[in-house]
């Protein structure tokens, strides 16, 4: 059993519509359906009738929306009273991040957020590497917060209970080694070998929403989800990558990687910190007020 089936269930008895509960969801329709089977198996027995048009609740699963809500309630309202117990869980906050903002971004703005709130304990969850999932632990509850680039070519199908900061901005850049002479080894041009991202990562959807549209064919001899992994890539000379400039700052500065492209290949993207409305506990809340007071 797991939480997430009880919530995929009531979305699905509140719509009665496979596709709009798994839009509600943030989850695709194949993954939705999955998660309802599973539900099903462990319950052993039917909870939707597929035969209508629309879906219909079978009368199980008619008596099991009262039973899921309960469970949900219960379950929640223990861990909140758990974690406000407990002197190390209540200045613990969880969050989930992208890889890169996690060593780039993150160490340094939580020194500034925890000289101002005292004492913080920061659990970090892993990048998935996947879109879906980063936004699937905010919207369950396993995280606190979410830490994360944004653009408009990468939409976040979040409900209104969410909501975020701006915390920065940075630049995406276009990078090679460089060749004997000091200019990029790989540049944009027809051919040109492309270490890229997989398509369900932030930076995936990014360069296609982005830029994809007027990138010359390209020879794609790498697909890795971490920018970290293709930075590694490219200095070793498989190509070129869109990489994060703070996670290359250093190498432009001494040499060792060049820019591959003009700066109009260059992507801005925001670095976004979203949160739960309904997450009221007090150290969230306390981070969340001195955002809001910039």
């Amino acid at each position: 059993m797991e939480v997430k089936w009880l919530e995929d269930f009531l979305a699905l008895a509140g719509t009665l519509n496979f596709s709009k509960a798994a839009d509600e969801r943030n989850v695709t329709q194949s993954a939705f359906s999955r998660r309802i089977r599973q539900l099903e198996g462990w319950v052993g027995t039917s909870l939707i009738d597929r035969a209508t048009y629309p879906s219909r609740l079978t009368d199980a699963g008619q008596r099991f929306v009262p039973v899921a809500e309960q469970t949900l309630q219960q379950l929640y309202q223990a861990r909140r009273n758990l974690q406000h117990e407990d002197g190390t869980g209540a200045r613990t906050v969880t969050l989930t991040a992208l890889h890169t903002l996690s060593f780039s971004f993150f160490p340094d703005w939580l020194n500034r957020i925890s000289a101002q709130t005292g004492p913080i304990v920061s659990h970090l969850r892993p990048d998935s590497g996947s879109i879906e999932e980063n936004l699937t632990s905010l919207i369950d509850g396993d995280s606190d917060f979410l830490l994360t680039y944004q653009h408009i070519h990468v939409p976040m199908l979040l409900d209104a209970q969410f909501e975020h900061h701006t915390l920065g901005h940075e630049n995406i850049v276009p990078v090679s080694v460089p060749d004997a002479d000091g200019q990029a080894l790989h540049t944009v041009q027809p051919g040109f070998a492309h270490v890229s991202y997989q398509k369900l990562s932030f930076f995936g959807q990014l360069i296609d929403g982005a830029i994809a549209a007027r990138l010359p064919a390209e020879n794609r001899v790498h697909v890795g989800s971490m920018s970290v992994g293709l930075k590694g890539m490219v200095m070793a000379g498989w190509g070129l990558a869109w990489i994060p400039e703070s996670l290359v700052s250093a190498e432009l500065k001494d040499g060792s990687l060049v820019r591959a492209a003009d700066p109009d290949w260059d992507i801005d993207v925001e670095i976004r910190l979203y949160r739960s409305r309904e997450n009221r506990r007090p150290i969230v809340e306390r981070i969340w007020s001195l955002l809001d007071e910039g």
